[in-house]
């Protein structure tokens, strides 16, 4: 009952910045975890980051921490992902995830709705 659109992807080149942005719809949005995952040609979906429902604790890849900063505004039912320091290797279809609980897990079968992705390509 939770619909998910991700934005903001596009082509940028090594060392920039691109923010991603994910607008939930269908429920209250604030009931919530939402998390970040990738997935690049040929390999697995992996974790990036996630929020609780306040927005007060977040969780990181060890590959993103540092660059990558998750927040979420629950009065414009939207999380945020924004990406510094941009890699090749950070080139992935990148997918927002609810979680109908609150703690903000890094495992890809605890979410219970997906977005439909948007496309993040990093030129060397």
């Amino acid at each position: 009952q939770v619909q998910l659109v991700e934005s903001g992807g596009g082509l940028v080149q090594d060392g920039g910045s691109l923010r991603l942005s994910c607008a939930a719809t269908g429920r209250t949005f604030s009931n919530y975890a939402m998390g970040w995952f990738r997935q690049a040609p040929g390999k697995e979906r992996e974790f990036v980051a996630a929020v609780n429902r306040s927005g007060f604790n977040t969780n990181y890849a060890d590959v993103v921490k540092g660059r990558f900063t998750i927040s979420r505004d629950n009065a414009k039912n939207t999380v945020y992902l924004q990406m510094n320091s941009l890699k090749f290797e950070d080139t992935a279809v990148y997918y927002c995830a609810a979680r109908f609980r609150g703690l903000p897990t890094a495992t890809m079968n605890e979410y219970d709705y997906w977005g439909q992705g948007t496309q993040v390509t990093v030129s060397s």
